[in-house]
């Protein structure tokens, strides 16, 4: 048993990459996705959690094993008896008793060996559950990491966008001045950077919180204030969509996890069938007993065969009871086949379209710089309108969320694809 837990232990440890080593976030530290990841691997709740879960289900297979093993009780009396009217002794006195008593169970027709089967089928599924569960987690940290980039980005653009929309406020100003260009020109430019000054602001909130989300995801309350790497999941190698579909179907941890909670079912029904067949058992007592002036001692040895000749029909209905339940399972089984699969399309499908806007991205952010370029030269001139010029700046800005959107969501799908294929973590 010892060396099952340290194997279990050892290989948590592993798969944890590097589970120990993550240290706590400083001020002005820049996160990266893998250590963000070793945090919430060391610190999320749901994870210890998880851990326990094993352990409990470790602990159940021994308290099954109990049953090959003797019970060993002592007993212990002391009564104080007062005389009766008839009785010869006319004081009260002291009665003592003791006793040891060893109960053996002989042979149960395997169901204790059956409660072993399941308590270990359980374990498994336990360790099932926590392989899910790490999987969550990991997926939650990448999806709240990339969440923060992608903020990070489009603040960047909206401060951009201000600088962009001040300098034109500037020329357009410097315009009205020299008579080039009309008043309303100046306003209007004016009014874009207020806008533009609107939009850095919910930028920056949005950052802000989606900090607090990837704290929260790396199971955090509270972290200093901090940078983050901007780096997206950009890996292209492409797997076909009924590859990925066999991988799930092989590798997911909810059906390794189902798949032995439905053997522990199986068994579960031939355990309640069991409770039509007898139990031998063996017992032996010594002990001994009398009052204070005299002590008899005595011992026995027996067999006892326990045969359940009516109860009720309560084993009749645990049966049924039992199947029952195994019906259920093994539907729900069935239900998370189909679950799995729409997974799997859907982050495959996401993937593909995602990427997809990747590209189109880059066209939009390279044809509205040159549209900008283009109006700017064209006001400059005297020949464009400063309508022309808002209107390419607005244009770039949205180029340039498009792309980051693009990015941010090819990174989760292929994250979630990751998950639904159930890739080792």
């Amino acid at each position: 048993m010892n060396t099952k837990k340290g194997i279990l232990l050892l290989l948590i440890l592993l798969a944890s990459h590097t589970l120990w080593a993550a240290e706590p976030i400083s001020k002005g530290d820049i996160l990266t996705l893998d250590r963000s990841l070793q945090i919430a691997l060391k610190d999320h709740p749901a994870i210890h959690a998880a851990q326990s879960g094993i352990l409990q289900a470790e602990s159940r297979i021994g308290q099954a094993r109990s049953g090959y093993y003797p019970q060993v009780n002592l007993q212990s009396g002391y009564s104080r008896v007062g005389p009766a009217p008839t009785a010869l002794r006319s004081d009260p006195y002291n009665y003592y008793s003791n006793a040891l008593h060893l109960n053996q169970t002989l042979f149960d027709f395997g169901k204790t060996w059956t409660q072993v089967d399941i308590s270990t089928l359980n374990r498994e599924s336990a360790r099932a559950d926590f392989q899910d569960v790490l999987a969550s987690v990991v997926f939650g940290v990448k999806e709240a990491y990339y969440a923060v980039v992608k903020a990070r980005m489009s603040e960047k653009v909206a401060a951009e966008t201000v600088i962009q929309f001040q300098q034109h406020y500037e020329i357009a100003k410097l315009f009205f001045e020299t008579g080039k260009s009309s008043k309303i020109d100046v306003t209007s430019a004016e009014v874009n950077v207020s806008n533009a000054r609107i939009s850095l602001l919910s930028a920056q909130n949005g950052l802000r919180i989606a900090r607090v989300t990837l704290n929260r995801a790396m199971g955090i309350s509270q972290a200093p204030e901090y940078n983050i790497q901007e780096e997206f999941q950009m890996e292209t190698e492409g797997i076909s969509f009924q590859d990925a579909l066999l991988l799930a179907y092989e590798n997911r941890p909810e059906l390794i996890s189902t798949a032995r909670k439905n053997e522990a079912l199986e068994k579960g029904v031939l355990l309640n069938k069991k409770g039509y067949l007898p139990v031998l058992a063996g017992s032996a007592s010594y002990g001994y007993a009398g009052d204070d002036t005299a002590m008899d001692r005595a011992w026995n040895v027996g067999l006892t065969l326990t045969f359940p000749l009516l109860s009720g029909l309560s084993t009749k209905y645990a049966v049924e009871e039992a199947q029952a339940g195994l019906d259920i399972a093994r539907a729900n089984e069935d239900a998370l086949r189909q679950i799995i699969h729409l997974e799997v399309e859907s982050a495959y499908l996401n993937r593909k379209e995602a990427f997809e806007r990747i590209e189109a991205g880059r066209i939009m952010i390279r044809q509205a710089e040159e549209t900008l370029e283009l109006a700017q030269g064209r006001y400059r001139t005297g020949v464009g309108s400063s309508i022309e010029i808002t209107d390419a700046m607005i244009k770039l800005n949205n180029a340039k969320m498009t792309y980051i959107s693009a990015m941010s969501d090819f990174s989760v799908a292929q994250a979630f694809l990751e998950k639904a294929i159930g890739a080792k973590q």
